[in-house]
């Protein structure tokens, strides 16, 4: 295969402008998303290329302390975004978030850089930081998702878990549909992704690499690889921050108590 396409200053200006032409006509039809939408793709261009800059430096650099401190950057902005997005959810959640998302993180990259790709070095940067960026990106809206409607479904079975509890049910065992319902929420896009993969679509990672010029088998490995890394770390990362933050919908003597939302 041969190398990339490159994109020039031209063909950046020209995608901006097929933004631009989409926020006037939303402008034209008075939705009033038109200026959101080319803030959003003026925003997107910026953050992309610097974040290109500073991977190519980092991969330059060689350096297993750049890379992790890239990571933890990367893992603070997730916890961010999952406080912003996730809707009626108490105060005091960025610890839990954090936890569960480095718990979950350090076990998935361990897995598939030693025991599948195994790369030299093992911290390969233009491995791990990009690894990192794909399944954060994809767990952060899963914790949202998750989060949110666990909170929702504890407020509508309100009823329900005061019954369980007054029939001796442990706070576990009361908040656990919610709990179940929420995972199941939370994997649907990442499950959807895996069911339409190489029939539907051509998932993100597979096409950038065969546009880059790489071996399509090899990038269809990589795609695999990386999709089910991602349903893992959904499911894990789901599951544990549940264990985590069930018994903030309880008091000390196990009574339901709905927490205050920010």
């Amino acid at each position: 295969m041969n190398g990339a396409y490159d994109i020039d200053v031209w063909g950046l200006v020209l995608a901006l402008g097929m933004v631009a032409a989409a926020a006037i006509i939303s402008e034209l039809m008075h939705m009033g998303i038109g200026k959101t939408l080319m803030w959003s793709s003026c925003r997107a261009l910026v953050q992309l290329c610097a974040m290109g800059f500073i991977i190519g430096y980092v991969i330059r650099s060689n350096n297993v302390w750049m890379v992790f401190s890239l990571m933890a950057v990367m893992l603070v902005a997730a916890v961010q975004i999952v406080m912003s997005r996730a809707r009626g959810i108490p105060k005091g959640l960025a610890g839990p978030i954090f936890l569960s998302l480095v718990i979950t993180m350090l076990l998935m990259l361990a897995l598939v850089t030693e025991l599948i790709v195994r790369p030299h070095p093992w911290y390969a940067p233009q491995l791990v930081v990009p690894l990192t960026g794909m399944l954060l990106g994809n767990t952060v809206s899963a914790l949202a998702v998750g989060l949110s409607r666990f909170y929702e479904s504890m407020e509508e079975r309100r009823d329900e878990v005061d019954m369980m509890l007054a029939l001796g049910a442990t706070p576990w065992e009361s908040a656990r549909p919610s709990i179940v319902s929420s995972i199941r929420l939370g994997l649907l896009p990442t499950t959807a992704s895996l069911a339409s993969s190489g029939i539907v679509t051509i998932p993100g990672m597979m096409a950038g690499q065969v546009i880059a010029g790489g071996d399509p088998l090899n990038a269809a490995k990589y795609q695999f690889v990386v999709l089910d890394a991602i349903a893992a770390l959904t499911l894990l990362a789901d599951g544990l921050i549940m264990a985590m933050v069930y018994r903030t919908c309880f008091t000390a003597d196990d009574q339901y108590q709905p927490p205050k939302a920010r």
